[in-house]
């Protein structure tokens, strides 16, 4: 943990001369990579392509805390860091047959269902989609393009109606800036599940062979 802590330091701007540290880290991680702000898709543009419906805070924050404390890994956040999680998150609530991510899109989000059902698919070289899996409450989806700057491994497409918590790159960097040590914990959790994820999702593919 203190490694990750001391990268993720390191990528922080330079102090200015009050003593403030912004971090730009996720926001300008895309660019980096040589992707331009028009082939990124945030948060705020997919909401209105599907007709996303705001969910208050009071709702959804109390549902994502409960998801949480019973997840293996996500429940190491004790409740003092949940309280300043929670505040980084938006909640949304979307309809069915409406896709909130999209293979191979660069996308600056990941999404906690708190409710519902999402078909999680992809498109296969030879033409076929395959069905990955159909994530339920407390799963999370999409980290990956927001921790790497990379294409999105799979379309998520709600089967139910669906309530989710959305989280950033803008409201990562917040927290690396604000509370650095939270944001340090929260992307070691979510590198560790993400692997586990990506292990089992390759032992299937490689079954279907």
């Amino acid at each position: 943990m203190k490694g990750i802590l001391g990268f993720l330091r390191e990528k922080l701007p330079p102090q200015d001369k009050e003593g403030n540290n912004e971090s730009v880290f996720f926001t300008t991680a895309f660019a980096d990579h040589g992707i331009s702000a028009d082939e990124t898709v945030p948060w705020e543009a997919r909401a209105v392509e599907v007709g996303a419906r705001r969910l208050a805070a009071e709702k959804g924050a109390p549902k994502l805390r409960e998801l949480w404390s019973r997840d293996p890994h996500m429940k190491r956040l004790d409740a003092p860091a949940m309280d300043q999680l929670l505040h980084f998150f938006d909640f949304a609530t979307v309809a069915p047959d409406r896709e909130v991510m999209r293979q191979d899109e660069y996308g600056s989000f990941m999404t906690v269902l708190l409710s519902g059902t999402m078909a999680v698919d992809r498109d296969q070289v030879w033409g076929e989609r395959v069905r990955l899996s159909e994530a339920r409450p407390g799963e999370i989806l999409g980290e990956m393009s927001l921790l790497d700057s990379g294409k999105r491994f799979s379309h998520c497409i709600t089967l139910t109606e669906c309530e989710i918590a959305v989280l950033g790159a803008e409201a990562l960097d917040e927290m690396m800036t604000v509370r650095p040590q939270l944001a340090a914990s929260l992307i070691a959790l979510l590198a560790r599940k993400m692997s586990l994820r990506l292990r089992a999702v390759g032992a299937r593919l490689t079954e279907r062979r």
